[in-house]
């Protein structure tokens, strides 16, 4: 296993330093990155930024607004929220085991004082309070899994950042998520800084994995992660992107996530589909809507042929028949 050091606060530029490490160094097996952002809504890989974000909001307030490899939804990162990037080449069903990757994190808060524990299927909780959040993207055969640690993060800017949709509000009730949350720093007995947090994970991961060595970028490999963040992930056209030209327009909230369509259909016929949500899928959901394209405007020709692929792929936790309802009326 390999660490990186990365002092950067600029997001755009954290995500780019993480998408190389996930994209290009596919020799380390697996690499462990910890960083820290400025003021920031990243938002999932398939949520449309122009509906999600207040961005009078964010302007007036200098917050930056960047979008992530992974899906899910829009979370808030400032200078007192640690996050975390695991990469393996491990995706074989059961050899990436996140519980172990937890325990560095449980053990060094036990180290301060503070009993955590990991429940469900990938969140830790501190007295039955969450303070981590994760999302995993795949490619080529290698995953990425990253999270964010709240240490001392203020809760309030999220839900003023955001547009919260009226569904959302009424199928999760903001007011009871924040009950349900926590900052580290607030569970510390002694207190002490998010760089000091830091340190000490990354001190406990060395004892974890002794065999763990810092993997430090060439020059030529920092200028390519400056030019991935300033041609890609620093751009309005990657974070926000054009409107889609529709005519329907369809939102529907299930369990596993959010879908949002917006179909173009004339005469009868779908000529054009754009899909936003929060969801979470392994694949690009581009593929969905160009097979989608060219069929009838009608629910059991797009639910056909939707049961041709293997939308599980795209969509986890949410059947054809849903995907189906979400894209006609």
């Amino acid at each position: 296993m390999k660490y990186i050091v990365n002092k950067s606060h600029n997001p755009a530029y954290n995500i780019a330093l993480e998408a190389y490490a996930f994209r290009e160094l596919q020799d380390e097996d697996e690499i462990f990155i910890l960083w820290i952002n400025e003021p920031t809504i990243v938002i999932g890989k398939h949520q449309n930024a122009i509906e999600e974000i207040n961005k009078a909001y964010t302007d007036e307030h200098g917050i930056h607004v960047v979008r992530r490899l992974s899906g899910g939804g829009a979370v808030y990162h400032d200078l007192n929220n640690l996050n975390y990037t695991i990469i393996s080449n491990k995706t074989q069903e059961g050899a990436f085991d996140f519980k172990t990757f937890s325990q560095p994190v449980i053990e060094t808060l036990a180290d301060l004082g503070v009993t955590a524990t990991f429940t469900g299927r990938n969140d830790l909780e501190i007295d039955g309070k969450k303070f981590c959040g994760n999302a995993q993207a795949y490619y080529k055969g290698r995953m990425m899994h990253h999270g964010c640690l709240l240490f001392d993060v203020d809760m309030t800017v999220l839900s003023n950042a955001l547009q919260v949709s009226k569904d959302k509000i009424e199928s999760k009730g903001v007011k009871s998520v924040r009950a349900r949350v926590t900052n580290i720093l607030n569970e510390l007995p002694e207190k002490i800084t998010v760089e000091d947090f830091s340190d000490k994970l990354l001190a406990k991961m060395k004892e974890s994995y002794p065999e763990m060595t810092e993997y430090v970028f060439s020059e030529e490999e920092l200028v390519a992660i400056q030019t991935l963040a300033d041609q890609k992930f620093a751009t309005w056209d990657w974070n926000f992107g054009k409107s889609p030209d529709y005519t329907i327009k369809r939102s529907v909230r299930y369990p596993a996530g959010k879908i949002t369509s917006y179909v173009k259909v004339e005469k009868s016929m779908i000529t054009g589909l754009k899909i936003y949500g929060d969801f979470f899928g392994i694949k690009d959901v581009s593929d969905i809507e160009e097979k989608l394209i060219g069929l009838r405007y009608e629910y059991q020709d797009v639910l056909e042929k939707l049961q041709t692929i293997d939308t599980t792929q795209y969509f986890t936790n949410i059947t054809p028949q849903e995907i189906a309802k979400a894209v006609v009326e």
